[in-house]
């Protein structure tokens, strides 16, 4: 099979879909890899570095798309990156179709075979290949609330630990799962005064476990959110419903009760927000002002860092590519029900279901 990667094109975004050593195992297995010239540049890999082991450098993105039988990325292709997908051409990428009523209209149109990363399953009802970037997105989540806490950044003027004699800043998180446990575990590590909400008891069991009295642990509702919103100087949205949109949790109402330069990092953004008052930024423009909160919406957070995500991302999906090249798409879905899972547009089909009602479109069950 023929694998192409385009340089992704989303503001800031710096990943790569195949890193050299991801190339060179494909080539093992008797595919060929066309790399967009520059495509490795923000994870500071060079064309040389591609070529060494294999791969065929070209020059633009149409001719990655053209010559391309799978096209392998990171983010959700832009539009005029749907508008070069053929029918039954196969891409692999993270879609978050929920909340790109566009782009899920234009791979539609296309025609094209569109798995995406983010609701591929595993045998324990996980998302092996948004694992990694979650993990990633929780981590930064923390550090970027900390930097807009900051008073020059226009936030409330807090150190996240405090000091002997002063308290620390109070951290709220929305969400026990990979998101939420690394913002957690950053603000913990940091000395402040974190409190996590799930509405799963059995996690939550293990979040106590693991984090023991430093952690606080809530089972959500209505009462405790709003009891623990309202104090929070940074708040987390850390919520996930696999393929569809996220709930809002925090209304407008209650985000104007909140402390007053407080900081929101709605990590959810991805999938629309958890927060009433989100929307999406950018790592150039990444935060705004509403009801004297500051908000941090970025979409694509583990852009910040693209060589390690590039790398930890690389680490789960390579296993599915060389499936998806080995046995072709139609062979590889049927033979795992769980990668099945992933996907979402099939032939101008909508077959992800929470996608299809998140945005009121027909669902047709996926190929068998």
């Amino acid at each position: 099979m023929r694998i192409g990667v385009p340089t992704e094109i989303k503001n800031h975004e710096y990943r790569v879909g195949l890193v050299p050593g991801s190339v060179r195992e494909l080539l093992l297995h008797g595919h060929e890899v066309l790399i967009q010239k520059g495509a490795g540049h923000g994870i500071e890999v060079s064309d040389q570095e591609y070529e060494l082991v294999g791969a065929k450098i070209v020059e633009t993105a149409e001719d990655v798309f053209a010559e391309a039988d799978m096209i392998v990325k990171v983010k959700e292709p832009q539009p005029n990156e749907c508008r070069m997908l053929r029918e039954g051409q196969v891409i692999f990428t993270y879609l978050h179709l929920a909340a790109e009523p566009e782009i899920t209209k234009l791979l539609m149109d296309s025609k094209c075979v569109a798995i995406a990363y983010e609701t591929v399953t595993d045998s324990d009802g996980k998302l092996p290949l948004l694992a990694p970037m979650s993990e990633v997105a929780g981590r930064l989540a923390t550090q970027a609330g900390i930097h807009y806490l900051e008073k020059a950044q226009g936030g409330r003027g807090i150190l996240l630990g405090g000091v002997p004699g002063v308290s620390p800043a109070d951290v709220v998180v929305l969400g026990g799962g990979s998101v939420g446990t690394e913002a957690l575990r950053m603000a913990v590590g940091l000395g402040g005064r974190v409190t996590v909400l799930d509405k799963s008891l059995p996690r939550l069991r293990e979040l106590q476990a693991q984090f023991g009295s430093e952690l606080n642990v809530i089972c959500a509702n209505q009462e405790m959110l709003e009891q623990y919103v309202l104090n929070a100087d940074l708040l987390v949205g850390a919520v996930l419903i696999k393929g569809a949109a996220a709930p809002k949790l925090v209304s407008r109402e209650l985000v104007k009760r909140m402390r007053k330069h407080s900081v929101i990092v709605d990590v959810a953004i991805d999938q629309g927000g958890c927060i009433e008052t989100s929307r999406p930024t950018t790592h150039s423009d990444p935060i705004y002002v509403e009801e004297d909160v500051i908000h941090y919406c970025v979409t694509n957070m583990p852009g910040a860092v693209p060589r390690t995500s590039a790398f930890a991302l690389n680490n789960a999906t390579l296993p599915f590519v060389i499936k998806l090249a080995d046995k072709g798409y139609e062979r590889a879905l049927s033979d795992d029900k769980y990668f099945l899972d992933g996907l979402n547009v099939h032939h101008g089909l909508m077959t992800c279901k929470a996608v299809a009602d998140s945005l009121g479109l027909d669902y047709v069950s996926p190929i068998k």
